[in-house]
């Protein structure tokens, strides 16, 4: 007699980075992921220079709030603002941040 307490269940192994993949989308938590991502990225994504005057990142309504201590760091991050969009793109994916905003 096959006892199979879980019919749904698949009987191949799965590597881990498919079935974490695969968790995430089950709970509906890929977006919170990303964005966390990014936050813990943000140092690589920008460099060494922005990331020392970097007081707070946070998102809200996938808009990207970078709290800064400088004022022309600042205003060469604003006028960035398309690049590093685009970095942020490749570093966590596509529709995580539509826009970028320096305070």
């Amino acid at each position: 007699m096959n006892y199979n307490s879980n019919p749904r269940r698949k009987k191949e192994a799965a590597p881990l980075e498919a079935a974490f993949n695969e968790l995430l989308k089950a709970y509906r938590l890929e977006d919170k992921f990303k964005e966390k991502q990014l936050i813990s990225f943000w140092g690589e994504i920008v460099g060494k220079t922005i990331s020392d005057r970097t007081t707070a990142v946070f998102i809200r309504d996938k808009k990207l709030f970078v709290k800064l201590s400088s004022g022309p760091v600042k205003k060469e991050l604003m006028l960035n603002r398309s690049k590093v969009l685009l970095l942020i793109e490749d570093q966590v994916g596509k529709g995580v941040v539509e826009d970028l905003i320096c305070l």
